[in-house]
């Protein structure tokens, strides 16, 4: 056994389940069934049985259902508040970072759209749902002080509400969840273009 170098101390065995799962398998099936079934419908045993493991071999990866929720929903979080600190979305004008950033939660959306999926049907029902629901809260913040900086630079109409600007149009993003299909005609990046098109056109001043 090894010693970590942060500690000193001996690192922890690795915890090892039956043979052909891994925790990232698990956590995608298990994000797939919570989406399927709904998180709180969805029993330790459901996701044992759809693994073919036993629970408490499940036991081995995760600590409990709502370890896999957290991790799950930090999956799509921490991705969305990437996209606010990427160096299109930190220079240029306002307009410009506003348009890098709704580009950047389209493609997050497509490329982890089982987790976002998820982040987006929780309603605040266990300490998890409500610190994920708080996060979005500031993420959605952030983008509102973007829309006011471009509007406050001309670029953006001013008769329009910054707060009720982004709640729109993340609804139109977050509504791609419904009906975007990977492996449908229209590919990530034209659908990101679309979306921030039609969404930034309604919005820059004349």
């Amino acid at each position: 056994m090894t010693a970590t170098p942060a500690t000193g101390l001996p690192a922890a065995p690795a915890r090892r389940g039956r043979p052909g799962y891994d925790r990232t398998q698990i956590l995608q099936v298990a994000v797939g069934l919570f989406n399927e079934q709904g998180y709180d419908a969805t029993s330790v045993a459901d996701l044992a049985a759809r693994l073919g493991l036993t629970k408490s071999a499940l036991y081995h990866h995760f600590d409990s259902k709502e370890q896999l929720l957290a991790e799950a929903l930090d999956d799509a979080l921490s991705a969305l508040e990437g996209v606010l600190d990427e160096g299109a979305a930190t220079t240029g004008s306002p307009a410009e970072r506003l348009d890098a950033v709704l580009r950047g939660a389209v493609q997050v959306l497509i490329d982890r759209l089982p987790s976002v999926t998820l982040l987006l049907r929780v309603r605040g029902n266990s300490p998890t749902e409500r610190a994920a629901l708080e996060r979005r809260r500031l993420f959605d913040q952030r983008v509102t002080e973007l829309v006011r900086a471009a509007q406050d630079a001309g670029l953006v109409r001013a008769d329009i509400d910054g707060a009720v600007t982004t709640r729109l149009v993340f609804g139109m993003i977050n509504s791609v969840v419904e009906w975007y299909r990977p492996t449908g005609p229209i590919d990530r990046d034209r659908l990101a273009h679309d979306v921030v098109t039609i969404a930034l056109d309604g919005m820059r001043t004349r």
